[in-house]
């Protein structure tokens, strides 16, 4: 019996702890850029904010607890939007900045979004990956992951511009992620 009130004390202690702790960090791709580093003002409302980065909270968090009205605080505001699918509501944020300042805020939704891409999934990433590559056209690895989004829908002629243009910038070499591109396109050109 004893045993048994222990292993029900630490499994109480362990749940605790982690409502205390909080969300855990978004990701960590072993190139040390996870939540932890989001130091800017807008790191840390993203921190606050991501559990509700989601269709059914996203307005109410961005009412409830509004961005920083910094370059960091809009590129995470759109991240967020964009998480929730809301890609309208992402573009509204970044098309209002001017000059390098588009790019740079399209650099944290490709930094939020990248990882589900990376896992494989890039159907759920493809819309954010095309945000990013509308306000930063030379951004190869959202190209490659938005052109194999197109891919996976079959819409072959918005996945070969992305692919085609994702070859034009990646200067790699011969790697796994030119032969995807080269098998995709030459599956659109054998249809």
């Amino acid at each position: 019996m004893r045993p048994l009130y222990v292993m029900g004390l630490l499994y109480l202690a362990v749940s605790v702890a982690a409502l205390v702790r909080g969300p855990a960090p978004l990701y960590d791709d072993g190139g040390g850029y996870d939540l932890a580093d989001f130091t800017s003002d807008g790191g840390a409302w993203f921190r606050k904010a991501k559990p509700y980065c989601n269709a059914l909270e996203v307005e109410t968090v961005h009412r409830r607890i509004p961005p920083p009205t910094t370059l960091q605080g809009t590129g995470f505001s759109a991240a967020c939007w964009a998480l929730a699918g809301r890609i309208a509501e992402a573009r509204a944020r970044i098309a209002p900045l001017r000059g390098d300042d588009q790019w740079k805020a399209a650099g944290i939704v490709f930094e939020i979004g990248h990882p589900v891409a990376d896992m494989g999934d890039d159907r759920s990433a493809g819309p954010i990956m095309e945000l990013v590559v509308e306000f930063w056209p030379n951004h190869y690895q959202a190209l490659y992951h938005a052109g194999a989004a197109r891919f996976g829908l079959g819409q072959y002629t918005l996945a070969e511009r992305h692919l085609r243009e994702f070859l034009q910038y990646y200067n790699a070499g011969e790697d796994g992620w030119t032969r995807s591109a080269r098998a995709m396109l030459a599956t659109i050109e054998a249809r």
